[in-house]
């Protein structure tokens, strides 16, 4: 599950520069890992719930974020760009193995396996806006409290996991989706297309950046969409504009 972002305009570092108190880094920093490893587990859920038992034989069935870290990808990569100043950072997890051949019905069960990462981040992401709604009723949800400030990044961190793995380009799980309704040649060409995803992943990223800006809106469109009817959504895009956009 890659995530990738250009610095000059990084939602997470801008949180940093804002002086996210401890409490809220580190409930942002739980909830990080609760979205990230949920993730990657429903890829692995799903897929043997559909006949591939890959992910339990390999211990991946685990909501134990140790399981799915990638000590490249989940740690070095990030850290050493973080470090050197860059204004591109790029990391993800380790993805779930799935063979497709073990699947019952191959096409059709990649295409839900592919979309089951992307929807546990929804619920999740609808989970907190739900709480968020709750504790503002209980008026423990003050938009300057931690409470806030930590349900708000969890909302919008799903959100913005969802909607860019939802991205029809390989290996993100929105080329599983579309695979399904491809054929022939049009079929072959995109699986081709895997190996060289990461590097135009990372291409569009750093020499594109302005792309990020329809993800950026999707992200915030999704955020209003589903914040909207709990009456939390003007808390959310104020708490947003603060510690993210600012």
């Amino acid at each position: 599950m890659p995530l990738a972002f250009d610095w000059n305009s990084d939602p997470m570092r801008d949180m940093e520069e804002e002086a996210l108190n401890p409490v809220s880094l580190i409930g942002v920093a739980a909830i990080a890992i609760v979205s990230i490893t949920s993730h990657e587990a429903a890829h692995g859920f799903v897929a043997d719930r559909l006949g591939d038992p890959t992910a339990r034989e390999r211990g991946r069935l685990t909501l134990n974020p140790l399981a799915h870290i990638d000590l490249f990808f989940t740690i070095l990569l990030p850290l050493v760009l973080i470090l050197s100043g860059s204004h591109f950072t790029f990391g993800g997890a380790k993805p779930v193995p799935v063979d497709v051949s073990r699947l019952r019905h191959p096409r059709r069960d990649w295409a839900l396996v592919g979309a089951a990462g992307p929807a546990m981040n929804v619920l999740i992401a609808i989970a907190l806006s739900v709480i968020f709604a709750v504790a503002k009723l209980m008026g423990g949800a003050d938009p300057s409290s931690s409470l806030a400030e930590i349900l708000t990044a969890g909302i919008f961190l799903n959100a913005l996991l969802a909607v860019f793995n939802l991205t029809p380009i390989p290996p993100l799980d929105g080329s599983r989706v579309v695979q399904y309704f491809l054929s022939g040649a049009a079929l072959d060409f995109y699986r081709r297309l895997d190996r060289f995803g990461i590097l135009i992943l990372v291409g569009l990223m750093f020499f594109f950046p302005q792309v990020q800006v329809p993800l950026i809106k999707g992200v915030l469109g999704f955020v209003h969409l589903i914040t909207a009817p709990l009456g939390v959504a003007a808390d959310v895009e104020s708490i947003l504009q603060r510690v993210v956009f600012r």
